[in-house]
């Protein structure tokens, strides 16, 4: 009677690459993954932090009036008078 002690093969050389190439890939998943939740988690740091903001704050206008561009209204002193 011989005795087989190798359960998972691992002699095999072809069966050894393809393990570490497994590990590799779900280590570099699981870094992905955690990586993904701390963004999430930043996200809703934000969301709670802007709770706590008074109300007054998030409808007060823009103080820097120059931050944003709006088109002018068709036909408003824009030298094009259509008359």
């Amino acid at each position: 009677m011989s005795e087989h002690d190798d359960f998972l093969r691992t002699g095999n050389r072809s069966f050894r690459l393809t393990a570490d190439v497994t590990a590799l890939m779900l280590k570099g998943a699981a870094y992905a993954a955690l990586f993904c939740f701390a963004i999430f988690l930043i996200g809703w740091a934000f969301v709670f932090v802007a709770g706590l903001l008074p109300e007054d704050s998030k409808l007060a206008p823009d103080p820097t009036p120059t931050s944003f561009l709006q088109a002018p209204a068709p036909g408003s002193a824009t030298g094009h008078d259509l008359a």
